[in-house]
């Protein structure tokens, strides 16, 4: 049985991998450095890894295209490294599915502390797939099925659609809320804190929503706009 959370470092400089692996194995973490996404891709291929931290500015693949592509195959929770401190950079890791971002130079016990964060929030881990389900761990609208055990979104056309821990609490909050007008507060507050660290984050995670659930962004059937109010979840829920 795994005792450790196993942890993997995408970053080029040998000199910022071997000091976080170093700090985090003295924190209990089991971590493992690489240096491009070539070798991030070999190393999740021969195991499984609890949380990826990403640095942005990778030679090659950069970190922005990585999570792009993780986030299309994959739920594992991301936390960025940045250099760089604006917004802008921070709103796009954000927007292709990051759970988190931290800004060079950075303490090591913050990044610490941000780990066990998000892996809080994504419940420790991957659900066991043989729980037995009772019907509220299932929510059914319009064709699509909300798995909360497996932390699943399928299509109407049985499709899995990977979700990252913020979008998938997201999504819980509007299932649980349908046919209501929620502000964005009220959103950030029915996602128990994870959207708090951005001003624009209900923005930008309704946007990934729309995009995965196939939602023309100019009229969208289901999340939709209220202006000057916030969202509102225009379903019909069957459980």
């Amino acid at each position: 049985m795994k005792t450790h959370t196993k942890v993997l470092i995408v970053d080029d400089d040998n000199d910022i991998r071997d000091l976080l692996c170093n700090y985090l194995h003295d924190f209990g973490l089991e971590a493992t450095g690489v240096e491009n996404a070539i070798a991030m891709r070999a190393a999740m291929a021969t195991q499984e890894f609890d949380i990826l931290i990403l640095d942005l500015m990778l030679p090659g693949e950069d970190g922005l295209s990585v999570c792009r592509h993780l986030r299309a195959t994959s739920d594992i929770p991301i936390i960025m490294l940045t250099a760089r401190g604006e917004s802008a950079d921070r709103v796009v890791g954000l927007e292709l599915g990051a759970d988190d971002y931290i800004i060079k130079p950075f303490d090591t016990r913050e990044l610490v502390a941000r780990i066990h964060s998000v892996l809080r929030r994504s419940k420790g881990g991957r659900p066991d797939p043989e729980a037995s389900l009772s019907h509220d761990d299932r929510i059914v609208f319009e064709g699509w099925t909300l798995n909360r055990t497996l932390r699943q979104l399928t299509s109407p056309q049985q499709m899995l659609v990977p979700l990252s821990n913020a979008e998938f609490r997201l999504l819980w909050a509007f299932v649980e809320r349908p046919r209501r007008v929620l502000s964005r507060d009220q959103l950030m507050d029915a996602a128990r804190g994870d959207l708090n660290a951005f001003d624009r984050s209900i923005d930008l995670l309704v946007s990934r929503l729309r995009q995965k659930m196939k939602e023309d962004p100019k009229s969208p059937r289901l999340l939709k706009t209220v202006r000057g109010e916030g969202y509102l979840f225009d379903a019909k829920i069957a459980r």
